[in-house]
């Protein structure tokens, strides 16, 4: 019985039609790019101290001294972004001053909040959120909470999108998805309180995943298997970061943080004319029996490509035996079912929190990096394209497992070196910032493929599902690393080059997968490197509900052991 990819083999691998669809779906990813990161621009924090009102009956020359001077742990001193001096003390001692012969102490005397409120510099920005809403010193927790609002987004999303498009096609959820994350970006500008700014942004979030989920699926089941890694790198992952690296130019020539949203949002409605040009999956058709529709696309993408199709596309038991292979005969309890899939399981979990915790940490830390926050953020986005290259260039020619232990091990071990280097060496400190990002980048676009091939066909889009969602909690997560060097400033780097490096020893004792045939079923997974298993009878024996691992795995693990 031939397989989707076999009745369709006549189209060709890459020809006008797959070109088409690879450029136009890696483009609807573009602003994902510029959506998804745009809270480094949007929730910056300027600096800032406490309003002095212009009724105090204070001179200018009092109004200078009327904030308190802190010094850090490590001797540098500046103005208190949180405390003044009484106002009313301050006004006493003022026309105490003038009287001859006295001699006054500010810093005697006794301290307040900002009661007024704050005045903020407008060196770099002309508004930002944090601005709009006041949210420094006892609501300066409301910060990293926005970023996890957005993540806890892309999170729901990432449990429903998939539900979403088997339900009603990958087509009209990756158009509708798209009008959300741009709609309530529009709406987003007229939001009246924080609480409903992160209200609004948690339906970004869920847009935004819901989108690049579909696009991703629905450019992977149209194209055929020579063209499917270069999809997913080259094609929608070097998409994004030309999305990223539009931001910091969308935000170093628009400072005010309702119009840069307005920038941002806007693109998404060139998106539209797209629903004429890309068809729905006809993999998806077929499995709703919607055969017609299916060989109507196929014959379509034949006449762009100049290829006469046959008379006969699909034949009656193809078709049913499509269908069958459609429907789902597993639950998400056989990712656990044996020992073996359990530790696949558990360490793909670690590893892809580890390693989005890497990936966002680094990405919302670049304003707080020394030197020019766009220039920063730019440099964090352009390093990505290198990064998805390499990625490629490894997934297509070496070992998955040393491959990315290895990179994983640089990014982290470049994170806690960090540290140790002498203060004054800035420009030193952003490239090793920088040579982590790389890492963990090209980490982050491998361990896509590298799970997809570590579980078998019956559960594999499940198991890289719930490993999507450990990632999600990962994002949640990775705004409170980077508010904890407000403390610290080396204490980001110093968790996150931890964690990479034992991401990088977990993936150590996974299958090595590259060259391997794909498992189709649970039981031709291959074994965990490391963990001994004691030999199983199951040839004569079956336990009710699970199944032993078999002395033919041991045998496999020894002849693909790397």
């Amino acid at each position: 019985m031939r397989e989707y990819d076999d009745i369709v083999v006549f189209l060709g691998s890459w020809g006008p039609f797959q070109m088409a669809i690879f450029f136009l779906l890696s483009a609807s990813i573009i602003p994902n790019g510029f959506n998804g990161l745009a809270v480094v621009f949007l929730a910056d924090t300027p600096d800032h101290r406490c309003l002095i009102p212009e009724n105090a009956n204070l001179s200018e020359e009092w109004r200078n001294v009327s904030i308190p001077v802190e010094e850090t742990g490590n001797g540098i001193v500046y103005f208190s972004k949180c405390r003044r001096y009484k106002l009313t003390a301050l006004e006493n001692l003022s026309a105490w001053a003038l009287r001859p012969g006295v001699d006054v102490n500010v810093t005697q005397l006794e301290q307040e909040q900002c009661l007024d409120g704050w005045e903020y510099s407008t060196e770099q920005y002309i508004s930002t959120i944090v601005t709009q809403w006041d949210l420094v010193c006892e609501h300066k927790w409301k910060t990293p909470l926005t970023s996890s609002i957005y993540f806890f987004g892309v999170l729901t999303g990432s449990v429903i999108s998939g539900q979403l498009s088997d339900r009603f096609g990958r087509k009209i959820v990756l158009f509708g998805t798209m009008a959300v994350q741009t709609g309530f970006s529009l709406i987003q500008i007229f939001s009246p309180t924080w609480e409903i700014f992160c209200l609004l942004f948690f339906l970004v979030g869920l847009g935004q995943i819901s989108n690049y989920v579909a696009a991703f699926v629905l450019g992977s089941e149209i194209l055929g298997d020579s063209v499917r890694i270069k999809y997913s790198t080259l094609g929608v992952c070097l998409f994004y970061a030309f999305g990223y690296i539009a931001l910091p130019a969308f935000a170093y020539f628009i400072r005010d943080w309702k119009m840069l949203l307005l920038a941002i949002a806007l693109p998404g409605l060139l998106y539209v004319p797209l629903w004429w040009f890309v068809p729905e999956s006809p993999r998806w058709l077929l499995s709703q029996g919607r055969v017609q529709e299916a060989e109507t696309i196929i014959r379509k993408a034949a006449k762009q490509n100049g290829i006469t199709p046959p008379d006969v596309i699909f034949e009656q038991e193809e078709l049913e035996d499509i269908k069958d292979k459609t429907e789902q005969t597993h639950n998400i309890l056989d990712l656990v079912k044996t020992r073996n899939i359990r530790c696949i399981t558990i360490m793909s979990l670690l590893v892809w929190m580890i390693i989005t915790i890497g990936y966002f940490g680094l990405s919302l830390n670049t304003p707080n990096l020394h030197g020019d926050a766009y220039l920063n953020c730019f440099l964090s986005a352009v390093v990505e394209v290198p990064a998805y290259i390499a990625s490629w260039l490894l997934l297509q020619y070496c070992p998955r497992r040393f491959s990315l232990s290895g990179i994983l091990f640089l990014a982290g071990v470049v994170l806690l070196v960090i540290q140790l280097l002498p203060p004054d060496l800035n420009i030193l400190s952003i490239c090793m910032v920088m040579i982590g990002k790389f890492g963990v980048t090209a980490a982050f676009s491998m361990v896509y493929v590298y799970s997809s091939e570590l579980y078998p066909t019956v559960v594999r889009n499940m198991g890289v599902g719930v490993c999507s969602m450990a990632s999600r909690l990962g994002s949640i997560i990775s705004p409170y690393f980077v508010f904890l060097g407000q403390y610290d400033e080396y204490l980001p780097y110093i968790l996150m080059g931890s964690l990479t490096v034992l991401s990088g020893i977990l993936t150590i004792f996974l299958p090595e997968s590259f060259g391997i045939p794909l498992p189709d079923t649970i039981d031709q997974m291959q074994m965990v490197k490391g963990v001994k298993y004691k030999p199983s009878n199951t040839g004569k024996q079956k336990h009710k509900g699970r199944q032993e691992d078999e002395d033919e795995d041991e045998m496999v693990l020894k002849k693909t052991a790397f």
